[in-house]
């Protein structure tokens, strides 16, 4: 792989990305801005290869949504012209997370939904010990919840393709 000589701050440094173990970052470097760097793009690309369009296209997408927002299953879709369960199966088999953030997508009311194809249907906040995990993955990132476990903010929508050539 290769490796950048002197990066920006502003910059985002490649990470080893591979579907048989999670993913490590190879700088310390502050990260400022999103930026999505020729290096990390090709390590991307060589991971994204042996998927099926659709899960390259769903999680090109997703790398999109910036820490801190979520959107939902049915906003992706629509961006994707595809369906909510389609979009949720690509989530559900994610070998990239967290970096690919799969946590960030959420029911189209606003609650955690599924995580790692766990998906209880309960009114208790954070039930499960996958949703544990999500929600605290969200609220780490600033995400906030009311007393329903319903998330604060608004759905992200602008989606946008990052990764492909």
């Amino acid at each position: 792989m290769a490796t950048e000589t002197t990066p920006e701050p502003s910059q985002v440094v490649s990470a080893t990305l591979s579907p048989h173990s999670q993913p490590t970052a190879k700088s310390t470097t502050t990260i400022t801005t999103t930026t999505i760097t020729t290096d990390t793009q090709t390590e991307i690309q060589k991971y994204l290869r042996p998927l099926t369009p659709f899960r390259r296209r769903v999680y090109r997408a997703l790398l999109s949504v910036p820490e801190g927002r979520w959107t939902t299953y049915s906003a992706m879709a629509t961006y994707l012209n595809s369906s909510a369960r389609a979009v949720g199966n690509a989530m559900r088999t994610n070998p990239f997370a967290p970096e690919v953030p799969c946590h960030r997508v959420l029911a189209a009311d606003r609650t955690l939904g599924g995580y790692k194809g766990e998906w209880k249907v309960s009114k208790h906040i954070g039930s499960g010990s996958f949703r544990d995990e999500k929600r605290l993955r969200l609220l780490d990132e600033g995400v906030t919840f009311d007393g329903d476990g319903k998330a604060g903010g608004s759905c992200f929508k602008e989606f946008r393709d990052l990764g492909a050539k």
